[in-house]
């Protein structure tokens, strides 16, 4: 039997977060739904009591979980929304009706089920995990709202993942490609396997337009349990789509209808393809034959954000914050970059996790980089800024590449890199900064540059 670690009431968010990192990190996983269904049934298996939307994929969970609740929400549904990671705090995880719990509903929401933590733990193999953990604290601060519908999104795969104790009405499954090799393998019809395992009997699947490999593995899953698959490119998708400022105005074919000149105040295709799996996702849950609002649809695709998204963070020069962490996301943020600024140069600052695909995101990148600022977030996971400056130096020539082990020193560097090697003079065509690499080191520059008094532009 694993030590387990003592399980006791907290009174501040900071003793609530440590109690829950005191277990299993996200990074180490066990296969099994035990843990996490013994601790559900100790709570009374709170997430059989609304209906859910559940997302897997490997990019555009998160933006495409943000739409459907701001969908819902536009419907008058009290919504509850679980994601991860988080960019700046663990509270994020966590939504009521779009916002994050409060600090004092997230200590209530740890305090209400940690008198079960010890029962679970001394009953099983291994310890409940930090994932495992605030999993069931989500579920059950949704039942307590109450909720009208719960949109999950995955925490890593599918089938083994623990949110995966609830059976989605809906499964919406974006764009799947190899991520977390490590764990998954780089099997990607072995991981389309693990993921299609969201998609349970009666279930509406919202299918994201996927590789043939990929879409066979998902159609075989929706045949072999009987849910429904529709699908982006035949029964869905986005008829047209024309950049605009501060995001892009798309025309989106539904389950229901088409919906015209919606503004998205999101950057890049990868966006619009998530505005029209979100809309599919919320037309199958409400059900029935007619189209929704047109203006309810414009009203709430015009409200929608997504931080840490190609999020412009400051001007002056011009600093934006992209979570890219694998090769498939920052390929789609370099055809977002193209489609949407002029901005020259563009300096990159990034940091990456040891565990990724680093060349791959380095070189998917190294197109559109003029210079590439290399440094290390504070988790351990970060690659050494050594070895990144290496990979980099291989990729980029030595010339391009400047070492600040520091994050702020590094977003200092380049930012005056920008400033130095102005273009133009035309705002939309002048120098910027990139922030990427992984969702750690774009939440960490957020939190760096609003202390300094930077707010979202």
């Amino acid at each position: 039997m694993t030590e387990t670690p003592h399980a006791r009431l907290a009174e501040t968010f900071a003793e609530a977060e440590d109690a829950l990192l005191s277990r299993w990190p996200e990074t180490r996983l066990e296969p099994s739904l035990d843990r996490i269904r013994a601790f559900t049934e100790l709570l009374g298996d709170p997430q059989r009591s609304y209906p859910v939307i559940h997302l897997t994929g490997t990019n555009g969970k998160t933006s495409t979980s943000r739409m459907i609740d701001t969908l819902l929400r536009t419907l008058e549904l009290r919504t509850g929304r679980y994601t991860s990671p988080h960019v700046e705090r663990m509270s994020e995880r966590i939504s009521l009706d779009g916002a994050p719990l409060t600090d004092e509903e997230f200590v209530r929401a740890f305090n209400d089920i940690a008198p079960y933590l010890e029962l679970v733990d001394a009953s099983q193999p291994y310890p409940l995990s930090f994932f495992e953990t605030i999993t069931a604290m989500a579920y059950a601060a949704f039942a307590d709202a109450p909720v009208e519908v719960a949109i999950v999104e995955v925490g890593l795969g599918g089938g083994w993942d623990a949110t995966n104790v609830a059976d989605g009405s809906v499964a919406v499954v974006t764009p799947i490609a190899v991520d977390h090799a490590h764990l998954l393998g780089d099997d990607v019809e072995g991981i389309a396997r693990e993921k299609a395992g969201i998609i349970k009997a009666g279930a509406t699947a919202v299918l994201a337009q996927q590789t043939p490999e990929v879409a066979a593995v998902l159609m075989e899953r929706c045949q072999e349990v009987g849910a429904t698959p529709v699908r982006e490119g035949l029964e869905f998708g986005v008829v047209d789509r024309v950049p605009a400022v501060g995001g892009q105005s798309v025309s989106l074919q539904g389950l229901r209808g088409r919906y015209d000149e919606v503004f998205l105040p999101l950057y890049g295709a990868h966006q619009a393809q998530n505005a029209a799996v979100a809309l599919a996702a919320v037309e199958a849950f409400v059900g029935g034959d007619e189209p929704l609002d047109d203006e309810l649809v414009r009203t709430a695709f015009s409200e929608v954000t997504s931080p840490g998204r190609l999020e412009v963070i400051r001007r002056s020069p011009t600093i934006l914050l992209d979570a890219a962490h694998n090769p498939a996301g920052a390929e789609a943020t370099v055809e977002a970059l193209r489609d949407s600024f002029r901005f020259d140069p563009l300096i990159g600052v990034v940091s990456v996790m040891e565990d990724k695909d680093v060349e791959g995101v380095l070189a998917a990148f190294e197109p559109v980089l003029e210079h590439i600022v290399v440094t290390q977030n504070s988790t351990p996971r970060a690659m050494p800024v050594r070895e990144l400056a290496e990979l980099a130096a291989d990729l980029y020539g030595d010339h391009r590449v400047s070492v600040e082990p520091r994050l702020a020193d590094a977003i200092d560097r380049a930012a005056a890199l920008a400033e130095e090697k102005q273009g133009s003079g035309d705002p939309l065509g002048s120098g910027a900064v990139l922030v990427t690499g992984s969702v750690v080191t774009v939440g960490e520059a957020r939190t760096l540059l609003k202390s300094r008094g930077t707010t979202p532009a």
